[in-house]
């Protein structure tokens, strides 16, 4: 009796009567009701998320933003949250939103609280507060419905944080294009008032030439009245020379008179100028945008340094006057030489008097040369600090940015959100439903195995009578599980795909590698079975909670105990699972051969194990014909 045969008379079995063959399709059944039903439950749950009931309340009470505009952001997010439909959202009082949660009418509830909008825009009055939002869960509700209220709520922070920012920097940007707006028209200002330092340069420049000339003419004028006076000293024994010589003197102090007058008029001159460049100056720092104090600040400091011209000019004034006299007293003296002889110490007194005048004069005339040297020089540092005011304007004008709207708006946008997660996924489940099916797809495929045995017997009680090989009745015990195993599996692939609809990346490959899976399950679960008798069905089930914690179906088996590591790497689910993912999704690596060795291990252990089993009940025992324990 060879292996075939043994497990031909075992299906045969097992199909006699209607009720056989109708739990020999419940049987094969058992892995698609478990699998498809949960994975169609579960296909997409997070397509389905509007109708899950939320609740939203806003106590908002608005505030104004740096421009005045009144602004109300919770009602804004409000709006907008409930308007996206991304939940089933129900806009409610604080109190019916924290009663629904509680009571189980809603998931969560997402408040804004009365400061929202005066926190949000305090940054712009440099008044900075956190905003806050409140988050609503309830555990007892739904746990998983709490996880995503938590990534909703920082969803809708981030998007908050993004448009406030993006706002802000809208709004600093802004007001850098009004500081350049400024500033140019401050550089113009400028540039107009170093051409008017220029100017008042040259006219200054233009004075001091005439207080030069003034001051030499006073000199030369001193010089000849002291010369007078020393020749006039032996006046009263020239009397009669005197005579004819005090119409030359009369001449010459007339040439003198005239002299001063001119340096009066060229004095009057210069003050007249004055007059009107401190009035054009007047005017141009006005048209330059300064203000009137700065105007009059800087027209004081003009009025300081004019201060020793206008002295000057006094003096100069004063002395022309009295040269004038003197020229007149010199025509008297002209007409009355014959009286001058008898007025002698007069006279002599006179010339004196007009010596010291002119020595006056030319002081004076000196002392408003020196003034007029230091006017020059202020107009001189005057007109330096205006140009360097202009250059100075015009540099920091070109580092001052004034982006364009678009790019105004561009960079704001940058700043408030400045980092973009670019995903790239190399294998995409799709769903989460496909993301689970390799766990389910494995667990089902050990189930149906589990099942399988209910039925089944493990060992031909016949063929171990009839003293066929061990290899053989071992063999024969598993090809009726693993034959109603490959029809679990092609039924279960049949549902998954064509039912639930997910979509297979190699749905060959796939195939064949569930085969293969539960090919190696059946081998397993018949070794238990065969070797431990009913001790078996119990240990196959210890061994499928132990691979629910292990395998690393849901999350990463990285994140499970270090207890339970050594379980994942002995027990084959965990292998199961990996395989079925690379084979399932787009563009995951097909490298599963380590995976497919370790089925193939399992395999043809548990054959091994079977055949050993078989070995053992060759030989009759009391607990065999009455065992202790039967399930």
């Amino acid at each position: 009796m060879n292996a075939f045969r043994i497990a031909l008379n075992e299906l045969r079995r097992l199909s006699a009567g209607t009720l056989p063959k109708l739990a020999m399709a419940a049987l094969v059944l058992v892995p698609l009701l478990y699998a498809s039903f949960y994975l169609y439950a579960n296909y997409d749950p997070y397509g389905r998320l509007d109708k899950l009931p939320a609740a939203m309340f806003t106590s908002d009470a608005g505030a104004k933003d740096s421009t005045g505009a009144t602004r109300n952001v919770g009602r804004e997010v409000t709006g907008e949250l409930v308007k996206s439909g991304t939940f089933q959202w129900h806009e409610v009082s604080e109190k019916d939103a924290r009663d629904g949660v509680r009571d189980d009418k809603y998931s969560f509830a997402i408040g804004i609280p009365r400061d929202f909008s005066t926190a949000l825009l305090s940054s712009g009055n440099f008044t900075p507060q956190q905003a806050t939002i409140t988050l609503t869960t309830n555990d007892a509700n739904n746990y998983l419905a709490g996880t995503i209220a938590k990534q909703v709520a920082d969803q809708v922070r981030k998007t908050i944080a993004e448009k406030v920012g993006g706002e802000a920097a809208d709004r600093f940007l802004v007001g850098f294009s009004t500081i350049y707006g400024k500033i140019s028209d401050a550089a113009n200002g400028a540039k107009q008032l170093a051409d008017g330092a220029a100017q008042l340069q040259t006219g200054q420049h233009q004075l001091a030439d005439g207080a030069s000339q003034l001051a030499t003419g006073s000199s030369t004028l001193a010089t000849g009245l002291n010369t007078l006076k020393t020749s006039t000293a032996q006046l009263p024994s020239q009397t009669q020379q005197l005579a004819t010589g005090a119409g030359q003197v009369a001449d010459g102090n007339q040439q003198v008179a005239d002299a001063a007058s001119l340096a009066a008029s060229a004095s009057a001159d210069i003050q007249g100028k004055l007059d009107g460049y401190r009035t054009q100056l007047n005017t141009d720092l006005h048209n330059a945008g300064l203000s009137d104090t700065q105007v009059n600040g800087i027209l004081a400091q003009l009025d300081q340094l004019r201060s020793p011209v206008d002295q000057a000019n006094t003096k100069i004034q004063t002395a022309n006057g009295d040269l004038a006299k003197l020229a007149g007293g010199a025509r008297q003296v002209s007409d009355g030489a014959h009286q001058l002889a008898s007025a002698t110490p007069q006279l002599t007194s006179g010339i004196a008097q007009a010596s010291d005048g002119a020595n006056q004069l030319r002081d004076g005339a000196a002392k408003l040369n020196d003034g007029e040297k230091t006017a020059v020089t202020g107009t001189d540092q005057l007109a330096s600090g205006a140009n360097q005011l202009r250059d100075g304007l015009s540099s920091g004008l070109s580092q001052i940015p004034n982006p364009d709207d678009p790019t105004r708006t561009a960079t704001a946008n940058t700043i408030a959100d400045p980092v973009a997660v670019t995903a790239n996924g190399v294998a995409s489940a799709g769903t989460y439903g496909a993301g689970l099916a390799p766990f389910f797809i494995s667990l089902a495929t050990w189930i149906g195995a589990f099942v399988l045995f209910l039925l089944i017997r493990p060992l031909s009680t016949r063929a171990l009578t009839a003293g066929a090989a061990p290899l053989r009745v071992a063999l024969g015990g598993w090809l009726s599980s693993a034959v109603l195993g490959i029809a679990q599996v092609i039924v279960l692939f049949a549902a998954v795909t064509w039912l639930v609809g997910i979509h297979i990346a190699h749905p060959l490959g796939a195939l064949g590698f569930a085969i293969l899976v539960s090919l190696a399950f059946t081998s397993v679960v018949h070794a238990l079975n065969a070797f431990f008798g009913a001790v078996g069905k119990f240990l196959g089930l210890v061994l499928l909670v132990l691979q629910l914690v292990s395998a690393g179906g849901t999350f990463p088996w990285q994140t499970i105990p270090d207890a339970l590591y050594p379980l994942h790497i002995v027990l084959p689910m965990g292998y199961a699972i990996d395989g079925f993912r690379h084979l399932l999704y787009s563009g995951a690596s097909l490298q599963i051969l380590g995976d497919v060795g370790v089925l193939l291990a399992y395999l043809v252990g548990g054959i091994v194990l079977s055949t050993l089993a078989a070995r053992k009940h060759r030989v009759w025992t009391v607990s065999a014909l009455k065992p202790e324990l039967s399930l």
